[in-house]
C-alpha cells in the first residue's frame, strides 16, 4: 500500500469532519445551532456511532460545482445506539451547500432507509436543509421522490421521527411528513410548501417564515408538528425519550423497565375530582397522573387540539399509548381536529403494538356549520375507523360524560373494546338529560300546568335511570364499575391478561380510511 493512501485517507475524513468549513460551522453556531455531527454525537450513546459513507461525493459538473466537492455531500448518514439499541439515523449539514439535497445525498438517505428496514431499526431524521439542490436540476427532485417512496414503504414497519432543526421548505416537506413524529425547534426551524416572496407575489400577503411555518404555528395551528423545543439539545433528548416507548420495530413488543412504583398504588385523590355539578370542567391530566407509573405521562400534540390528550405512559412498566378527552377544553368535545388528531396516534399505535388506554368523558361531538361544512361527518370518523381497526390491546376507563356517537367512537365495548370500565360518576346515554328529557317528554312538560317545574321532574328522572353506570353494566356495555381510586391497579390487571391478545382483520389489501 502506498505511503500517500492513510494520508489522503485521513485528509478526507477531516474535509468529511469540517464540512463547509469553520466559518461556516461558526455561523451555524451564531444562530444558535448545532452542527450536523454535533447533533449526532448527542442524540446517540457516547461513541456508538457508525459512519456509513463518509466519503461519498456529489457527480455534478454543472455551474462550475466540479471544483466544490466535499466528502459526504451534506449529509452526515450512519447507525448508532439509544439507550443500548440500535438505529439509523441522517443529519443534514447545513454548512455544505446550505444542506440542500442532491442525487449523492438522496442516495446515502435512501440506502440508510434500506438498511433500517432490513434490520428493522428505527430511523431518525435531523432536518436542516434549503431543499433542492438547483444545481441539478430534475435529478435532485428524483431523489426526494426515492425518499418518499421509502418512507411509505417504512410506514408502520420501523418508526420514523424527524426532527427539524432548520429549514425545510418546498418538496423537502413531505418526508418529515410522511414520518410518524415531528419535532421543530422554536425560534430556529420552519416548514413551508412555498415560501414569504413566492406568497407574496401569488396572493400579495405580507408573512414572514416564522409566522408562515414556525414551530408554534405548527405546534398549535396546522397540527404538522408534534413537539416543540427550545433549542437542538432539548429536541435530540426528546426524541431519545419518544424512542425509549417504542419497540425497533412492528415485529417486536414495545420494551419492558423495571417498575419501581407499587401496581396496586391507590391514587385516592381521584376519588374526589369529579365535580358535582356535570358541566363543571376538571383537569384529565390529573387523571393520568394519578394511575400511571410514577406520574409519568409524555404527551404528543399538546398545543393543538387541546380537547383531546394523547401521549405514552407506562402501566406495570409496560408502554401503554393513551388517549384521553379533556374537560378542561372546550368540554372535551370531539371535534375535527380532534378526531384527526386521535385517528393517527391510535394507528400509530396499533402498527407498533402498544396497547391502547381511552379515558373517556365526552359530550358529543362539536356542533355548528364550521364543523359541519368542514367535514366533522368524514374526518370524525376517521378516529372511530381507527379504534375499530386496532387489534391490539384496547383498555377504556369512562369518568363521566359518554354521550351519543362520542360514546361509540370512544372505543365502545361494541367497537372492540376489550376491557371497559366505569366510575360511579360515569353517564352513559344517548345525550345529556336536559335534551333527552324535552325530547322524550316534550307533551308531558307542554301540557303542564307548570312546565318548567314538569321539565325539572322529567331531567330528574331521565338522569336517575341513565346518568349513572349501572344500566350500562347490566347490559354488558362496561365490564365493571371501579373505584376511581383502584383505577391503577384495575388497568395494569386488565393489561397483563390481554397481554396474550391475539387477533385479525378480515384478509384484504388495506382498508379504505375516510382520508
Amino acid at each position: 500500500m502506498s505511503q500517500d493512501v492513510p494520508t489522503r485517507l485521513a485528509a478526507m475524513r477531516e474535509a468529511a469532519r469540517l464540512g463547509g468549513g469553520e466559518k461556516r460551522i461558526e455561523a451555524q453556531h451564531a444562530k444558535g445551532k448545532l452542527t450536523a455531527r454535533e447533533r449526532v454525537d448527542l442524540l446517540l450513546d457516547q461513541g456508538s456511532f457508525e459512519e456509513i459513507g463518509q466519503l461519498v461525493t456529489h457527480r455534478c459538473d454543472n455551474f462550475g460545482m466540479a471544483e466544490q466537492k466535499i466528502p459526504g455531500d451534506g449529509v452526515v448518514t450512519g447507525t448508532g445506539l439509544i439507550d443500548g439499541r440500535q438505529v439509523a439515523v441522517f443529519s443534514q449539514d447545513f454548512t455544505v451547500f446550505g444542506g440542500s439535497l442532491s442525487e449523492e445525498h438522496a442516495r446515502k438517505i435512501a440506502r440508510l432507509m434500506d438498511t433500517a428496514m432490513r434490520l428493522g431499526i428505527p430511523v431518525v431524521g435531523l432536518n436542516d436543509s434549503g431543499g433542492a439542490r438547483i444545481q441539478e436540476g430534475v435529478v435532485s427532485l428524483a431523489g426526494y421522490s426515492g425518499l418518499f417512496l421509502r418512507n411509505v414503504q417504512a410506514s408502520g414497519v420501523v418508526p420514523q421521527i424527524s426532527a427539524i432543526l432548520g429549514p425545510c421548505a418546498g418538496g423537502a416537506v413531505y418526508s418529515p411528513a410522511l414520518t410518524d413524529f415531528i419535532f421543530m425547534v422554536d425560534g430556529t426551524s420552519y416548514m413551508h410548501i412555498t415560501g414569504p416572496d413566492v406568497v407574496k407575489t401569488v396572493t400579495h400577503e405580507e408573512v414572514t417564515s416564522e409566522d408562515l411555518g414556525g414551530a408554534r404555528v405548527h405546534a398549535s395551528v396546522s397540527g404538522v408538528s408534534h413537539f416543540t423545543c427550545n433549542d437542538d439539545a432539548e429536541c435530540l433528548v426528546r426524541v431519545r425519550r419518544l424512542l425509549s416507548f417504542l419497540p425497533l420495530n412492528n415485529a417486536e413488543d414495545p420494551p419492558r423497565k423495571e417498575c419501581d412504583d407499587p401496581v396496586d398504588r391507590r391514587a385516592e385523590e381521584l376519588n374526589d375530582l369529579i365535580p358535582e355539578s356535570a358541566n363543571q370542567p376538571y383537569d384529565m391530566h390529573k387523571v393520568i397522573e394519578g394511575v400511571v407509573d410514577e406520574g409519568d405521562f409524555f404527551e404528543v400534540q399538546s398545543d393543538f387540539a387541546r380537547n383531546l390528550l394523547i401521549g405514552f405512559a407506562r402501566l406495570g412498566g409496560r408502554s401503554v399509548g393513551i388517549v384521553a378527552n379533556q374537560p378542561a377544553a372546550m368540554a372535551g368535545v370531539l371535534d375535527i381536529d380532534a378526531s384527526e388528531k386521535g385517528a393517527r396516534f391510535v394507528r400509530f399505535c396499533d402498527a407498533f403494538n402498544i396497547p391502547l388506554v381511552t379515558f373517556e368523558d365526552v359530550p358529543g361531538f362539536l356542533p355548528g356549520t364550521q364543523q359541519e361544512l368542514g367535514g366533522i361527518i368524514r374526518r370524525g370518523a376517521k378516529l372511530l375507523y381507527a379504534y375499530c381497526e386496532a387489534t391490539v390491546p384496547k383498555l377504556t376507563v369512562i369518568t363521566r360524560k359518554a354521550y351519543g356517537g362520542a360514546y361509540c367512537v370512544m372505543s365502545s365495548k361494541s367497537t372492540g373494546g376489550d376491557w371497559n370500565a366505569a366510575w360511579p360518576s360515569a353517564r352513559i346515554a344517548v345525550m345529556g338529560a336536559e335534551g333527552a328529557a324535552k325530547i322524550i317528554f316534550r307533551r308531558e312538560i307542554q301540557a303542564a300546568d307548570n312546565p318548567e317545574f314538569e321539565e325539572a321532574q322529567k331531567v330528574a328522572e331521565y338522569e336517575e335511570r341513565f346518568n349513572n353506570p349501572f344500566d350500562a353494566a347490566s347490559r354488558g356495555f362496561v365490564d365493571t364499575v371501579i373505584e376511581p381510586a383502584d383505577t391503577r391497579r384495575q388497568l395494569i390487571k386488565a393489561l397483563d391478561l390481554h397481554a396474550t391478545k391475539r387477533t385479525s382483520m378480515p384478509a384484504k389489501k388495506h382498508g379504505s380510511i375516510p382520508l
